[in-house]
This record gives C-alpha cells, structure tokens and sequence, in this order.
C-alpha cells in the first residue's frame, strides 16, 4: 500500500488493505515481494498527478519483472482521471475510485481472471453498509489509536477545492454505528480515535433534516457533533479523543463546550484559515471573515484551557495582492499557531480558481510570500513550544525516532511531537509523563518521568493540569 493524501486517505488504504487480507493475501515486506501494488492518491494539489505518473513509470519495470504482478490505483486521483490513468498507464489492472473502496478485493480477483477493469461510481452506495470506510475490515499499521469515519463528502463550495468533485456530497453516519466502533475498537485495545471527515462539525445536520422530513418530531434539534464528541468520549477504554477536520463557518459554541467537558477530548483545534484577507476569503467562499474567525478562536481557548490551535494558510490565489497577503500575516501572528500547514495555491482542474488564469499570481512572489509567511508561524511556534518548558506532560508512545532509533517519539494531548529517551524501551501505545526540556518550531524535548499505562491495561487515569 502506498498512501498519498489526507487521513480520510489514510484510512481508506487500511480498509483496502483489510478487504485484500480477507481474501487471502497478506501484507508484503517489500515491493520485490509483492504481487499487488495499490497506489491510494490524493488530488488535493497538482504534484500528486505527478507522483502518482511517477510511481506508475517505475511500477511498469516492477510488473514486467514477475508474471501476474498487479497495480491498483484507487482514491481521489483515480476518481477524477477515470479512464486517463490507464490511457497512460496502460499497465495499470485496476482502477477504482472514492465511492466503490469496498469492491477493492473482488475488482483485483476480476482483473486478475479477465484483465483490466476501470469502476468508478459517481455517488456513494447509500444503501450499501460499505458507504462508510469504518464498515469495512481494516489493516491498521498500530494497535492503539485508530480513524473513525463519521461523514463524508461536503456541501462546501470552496473555489480551490476539488473534494466535493471526488468525495460528493455530505453523508452523516448513523449515530450508533459509530458508536458501536468506537466500543469495538476499544474492546480490541485502542485507546485513541480520531474522528474524521471532511466537515466533520456538520456531522448530523442530514439526519436531522432526514428525520423531520420522515415526520419524525423528536428528531434531536441540538448539535449532534457536540453530543456525538462526549458520547465517544465517555466509552470505557478510550483515552483520547481527537476529531478532523472542522469548517469555521460551521464551529459553534457548543462543540468547544463538548470539548472542554469531556475529559478524554484532546486539547487541540485545527482550524483552517486559508486567508487572512476578507477579499480573498470572499473569492475563496470561505463564509466568514477574518474578524470573525479570530472571534471564534478567541472563544474556543477562552473555553478550552491549554487549547493548541493548528491551521491550514493557502499562499498565492489568484488575485492575491501584497495588501491581501500582508493580512494573512497578520491574521497568523494574531492567531499564534501552534503549528501551520501552509500552501502554496495549486490550481486543480474542474475547481472554479483554476479558470482564474489571468489572475494566477507568479510563481516567484507566491514563492518569496510563502517563505514570509513561514517566518510568522514557525515564530508563534517556537514561542508556544518554549512555553511548555518545566511542564510535566502525558505522552503516547509511538515508539523509535524515525530519525534515531535510540529516541523515543510520542505526541502530548496537544498533538505536539516529543522526543526523550526513557531508562528502557516503551511498547508503543504506552502513555508515560514526560518533561519538557528543550523546545523547537516543530517538536519538544523531554525527560521520562514515569509509566503510566501499557498497552492493554485499560485502567482510566484521570487527566489534570500538570
């Protein structure tokens, strides 16, 4: 499996991978060993049709070497190209997209007996128990956190975004059944869920329009979202919990009082911004201004104590002036991120920005804007980072540093990144204390203070200011 993308993605891949252990294969240690290669894309900024032509290059070499070798492309890539990836790739055996994730196994098996084959739906199977990922058997790559689908698709028209061409339209999940994972993923050890969609705090308002149009008079009338972040939160077993990603236009009071009620609710918001210029996030249809986003930033930390806030900030849409993007500056030092995902501006075919040719802005300025930029947000960073030094934090463990075996890695409720070295190795899952030492833009360093749960051990410890 080869993953580009979100964490919507990310879990696709797992049920992918489950679907195909279910059928009999097992998970290959190498691509020398394998006999499928699936290339789950993203299209989400143009390098990933790049990537994804790339890597099919290289497979052709990969598959010609070994009689019966496959290659799978599925995601939002696939979902958008359709037939153009195996007009070429005309080596590609299947080609699947971001509504059939299901039919993976039996699409291999198909192709396989008589040759290549391209399904791509154009809407999600409603009446399909596999219209959600999370209903699908799963590989996970870790025992001890896991995604939980709660909706897809969006109702957004954001003129640089491509999801709701790829993903379709807003699907809430029914209640129960997400629940109902949640307790099954904490019965088989996981101790943290992330709830994922695409306008995740949108959650419900389909089932509730649903039920009142079905004459259903005690359909819930508050915030299902809020209610659904403390019912996760309250299953016996699960320690954290953390939700991606929210629309501003759509964060109301009652989520960040979910959040600060709830004790297994992670401390940490993202909330993208994309601009910082009202005229800018009017062409984008953004929905909210700049004032009112720092508004509603101001009342979710005045709400939720110790709240990291992270953002996602696109450089460069088209028409974007200095003044337009001196707001943005703005805007992030006003906001003091804890972190930023920053962009530049990619136009993707079929979106509404990428007929703004004539406005484009050029390559070179967005380039130096886009540095500018990361100045202010890794300031803010680094800033928010040095403040925790002394600070007695919980950790998970998610074990060796990728960049030094010898260091531990694990992330604080905060999601920030810690590296420490404990007297001896931690099993991934483990929580332990941990203090902050040292603090850089990106990661914190600490000192192991203690152990206080393994994985397995499903005893709750109760969270407190440290």
């Amino acid at each position: 499996m080869r993953t580009f993308g979100c964490q919507m993605n990310e879990h696709d891949s797992e049920r992918i991978a489950g679907l195909l252990e279910a059928d009999g294969m097992v998970p290959a240690t190498s691509e020398a060993d394998a006999d499928v290669v699936v290339l789950n894309t993203c299209c989400i900024r143009e390098n990933a049709d790049n990537k994804l032509y790339g890597n099919l290059g290289h497979l052709k070499t990969w598959k010609g070497d070994r009689e019966g070798r496959q290659i799978v492309v599925s995601g939002c890539l696939a979902q958008k190209d359709r037939e153009l990836v195996r007009e070429r790739a005309a080596h590609v055996d299947v080609v699947l997209g971001t509504h059939n994730v299901h039919r993976a196994a039996e699409l291999v098996a198909d192709a396989r007996r008589h040759g290549p084959i391209t399904e791509i739906l154009e809407a999600a199977v409603v009446d399909d128990h596999a219209l959600f990922p999370s209903a699908l058997p799963a590989r996970r790559e870790t025992t001890y956190n896991a995604w939980v689908t709660i909706q897809i698709g969006c109702d957004n028209s954001c003129a640089f975004c491509i999801v709701p061409a790829v993903r379709g339209e807003e699907i809430s999940r029914p209640y129960a059944d997400v629940l109902d994972e949640v307790r099954a993923l904490a019965a088989d050890g996981v101790t943290e869920v992330t709830l994922l969609g695409q306008n995740v705090n949108s959650y419900g308002r389909d089932l509730q329009l649903a039920a009142r149009q079905a004459g259903d008079s005690s359909a819930r009338i508050r915030p299902l979202f809020a209610d659904l972040l403390r019912d996760v939160g309250a299953v016996e077993g699960i320690r954290r919990v953390r939700f991606t990603s929210p629309h501003p236009k759509d964060m109301r009071p009652e989520t960040f009082a979910a959040m600060a009620e709830t004790p297994s609710a992670c401390e940490h918001l993202h909330y993208p911004l994309q601009a910082g210029s009202d005229r800018i996030l009017a062409l984008m249809h953004r929905g909210y201004t700049a004032e009112r986003y720092l508004e509603r930033l101001a009342e979710a930390r005045r709400v939720v104590p110790d709240l990291a806030v992270s953002t996602d900030i696109i450089v460069g849409f088209p028409g974007e002036t200095d003044d337009d993007f001196e707001r943005t500056l703005e805007v992030a030092a006003a906001a003091e991120y804890d972190f930023a995902y920053t962009f530049i501006f990619s136009p993707r075919p079929g979106t509404e920005a990428a007929a703004m040719e004539e406005h484009f802005v050029d390559p070179a300025v967005a380039g130096a804007r886009f540095q500018r930029l990361r100045v202010v947000v890794e300031r803010s960073a680094l800033a928010k980072h040095r403040a925790r030094i002394g600070r007695v934090e919980e950790v998970l463990v998610e074990g060796p540093s990728k960049k030094d075996p010898g260091v531990t890695s694990a992330r604080t409720r905060q999601h920030k990144l810690v590296h420490f070295t404990p007297p001896t190795p931690l099993r991934p899952g483990s929580y332990a204390m941990v203090e902050i030492t040292d603090a850089a833009p990106h990661h914190l360093v600490g000192r192991f203070v203690e152990l206080v749960a393994e994985p397995g051990h499903r005893v709750r410890i109760p969270v407190a200011a440290h």
